[in-house]
């Protein structure tokens, strides 16, 4: 190696890579990568290590799981068939996507010809639900009927706030409101198992699609249950084209919350738009959120909703991170709740 060859701190390598400087210690937990060590003991990254890494994260973007980037990486081509199966089928249909759009296009440009101008909403929806989709309606209680509006609406976004916020209330009504949306609820958990089996059985495209998340997230390191299963199968359902999630993270352990987000953000900014309410540290890790990614804090005075920056100092940052704990603390205080009559947390 050059003696003039340049080493990194795994913050600038992170940073050279556009990861996180968490993600790259996951690597390295994971014998991924070994970065070397300078004269006083701290990690660096050199020129072998950070090509290393970069193969690391090309294979995370295809979408492979951490066992299945070790196997590629250790030279197992079968190791990359479902991460570019899958991926082929992205493409293809973004393709069939942009075809629809295409013909969209072709129709209204006859209806001009004809000498008849398309409404608002026909552009509107030819932008697609996540290109520029926004929603605006009259807040419900607690709040006092102020007008919402959430423009740019991210690939993920994060509802969050305290005990007697209204988020509840915000999640449901963000599902009313928005086209083609559905609110995944916590009945997931009381239907329990064996409802989510009979929709498995019923749809074996459906078993497919989370038998291969599931498999992806148990690499991951995630714990196979009753509650994950529920989740995936609301998660991989085909048809709605937004979906609201509540509470997320309900009985998943900390190493699956953070298999399942990992596994959300791998899904790019063509999938389509998820509400996720949380109060989780693990899954939303402040210092690793993506530029395709939003907070909307329900604040504890009900002021009106509001999107908050993912930065220390940005106005509101510091009451989202007093709403978040570790998954340990909130599994000790799971059932404690602030109860006033009337109150939606």
């Amino acid at each position: 190696m050059s003696s003039s060859a340049r080493f990194l701190s795994p913050a600038e390598a992170a940073r050279r890579l556009g990861v996180s400087a968490k993600a790259l210690r996951l690597y390295e937990r994971r014998g991924l990568v070994a970065p070397g060590r300078n004269a006083a003991g701290w990690r660096v990254y050199g020129p072998d290590e950070m090509a290393r890494a970069a193969g690391i994260v090309a294979l995370r973007a295809l979408g492979l799981s951490l066992a299945q980037v070790a196997r590629a990486l250790g030279g197992d081509p079968g190791a990359l068939e479902p991460a570019l199966a899958t991926h082929q089928a992205t493409l293809e249909n973004r393709m069939r996507q942009l075809g629809g759009a295409i013909e969209k296009v072709r129709g209204l440009r006859a209806d001009l010809a004809r000498g008849q101008a398309p409404s608002a909403g026909e552009l509107a929806r030819l932008l697609g639900p996540a290109a520029g989709l926004s929603v605006a309606f009259e807040l419900p209680w607690p709040w006092g009927g102020e007008r919402f509006e959430l423009n740019d609406i991210r690939t993920l976004n994060y509802i969050i706030g305290p005990l007697g916020s209204g988020k509840t209330r915000l999640a449901m009504r963000l599902a009313e409101t928005l086209p083609n949306a559905v609110f995944l609820g916590l009945n997931r958990l009381a239907d329990g198992a064996a409802a989510a089996q009979a929709r498995l059985d019923g749809d074996p495209a459906l078993k497919s699609r989370v038998d291969r998340a599931l498999a992806w997230l148990l690499d991951e390191g995630a714990t196979e249950s009753a509650a994950l299963r529920a989740l995936l199968v609301g998660l991989e359902t085909e048809g709605p084209d937004i979906l609201v999630v509540d509470m997320v993270e309900q009985g998943l352990d900390h190493a699956t919350q953070e298999a399942l987000i990992a596994q959300l953000r791998q899904r790019g900014s063509g999938a389509r738009p998820l509400f996720l309410m949380t109060r989780s540290s693990a899954i939303l890790d402040l210092g690793a959120m993506g530029s395709d990614e939003a907070i909307i804090l329900c604040p504890a005075n009900h002021s009106p909703p509001t999107r908050v920056a993912p930065y220390p100092g940005a106005p509101g940052y510091e009451a989202v991170a007093t709403c978040l704990a570790s998954p340990e603390v909130r599994a000790r205080t799971e059932g404690v709740i602030a109860w006033r009559a009337g109150a939606a947390s």
